[in-house]
């Protein structure tokens, strides 16, 4: 869609060797979007079962459910390849996005995943809006985020065998002295 509107918008006058590069681009930009394509379609169920372990956690506290983003799956997707290089470190992207890790010693299915951040609700204090004393609640306040309805969650193996993965979110949440919800 992103080239048609680049189609539409060169100019006459530099048609010529224009249209070449545009056409050029338009190959390796076709066959990006088909091998994307494969991936999302194969990984549909995957998809659902991300997608339906949060609206399970969200859905008892009157929150929006949330969907399935394909260009924040893309963004996650490329973020857990790049840690893959160095082993999946637990670290943080710190782009656009709210973000959720989680690293296992075993195959880690989706729900597992999100249910390890949801496991943080004990060190939550709702009133207080703030984590027990020395515990970690963020991943908890993320997952459950009011404004963050949009996903995309990416699941690889890593060279030591772990399993790792990053779960995205659009709108991203977490701000300072606001609740989640």
């Amino acid at each position: 869609m992103a080239l048609h509107y680049y189609f539409c918008c060169i100019p006459k006058e530099e048609n010529n060797m224009m249209e070449l590069q545009t056409r050029v681009s338009f190959l390796v930009f076709f066959l990006a979007s088909t091998s994307t394509l494969h991936f999302s379609m194969a990984s549909r169920s995957t998809h659902q079962e991300f997608v339906d372990a949060h609206n399970k956690v969200r859905q008892p506290l009157g929150l929006p459910p949330v969907s399935w983003s394909f260009r924040v799956m893309l963004y996650a997707k490329a973020y857990a390849e790049k840690l893959r290089a160095q082993n999946c470190p637990m670290k943080h992207s710190t782009g656009p996005f709210g973000e959720n890790l989680a690293k296992a010693s075993w195959n880690m299915n989706a729900t597992e995943a999100v249910n390890m951040w949801a496991k943080e609700v004990k060190d939550y204090n709702y009133g207080a809006n703030s984590c027990t004393p020395g515990a970690m609640c963020g991943h908890y306040t993320q997952l459950v985020w009011k404004d963050s309805v949009n996903i995309g969650c990416a699941k690889i193996k890593c060279p030591d065998g772990f399993t790792f993965v990053t779960c995205n979110y659009d709108p991203p949440g977490n701000y300072v002295g606001e609740k989640p919800y």
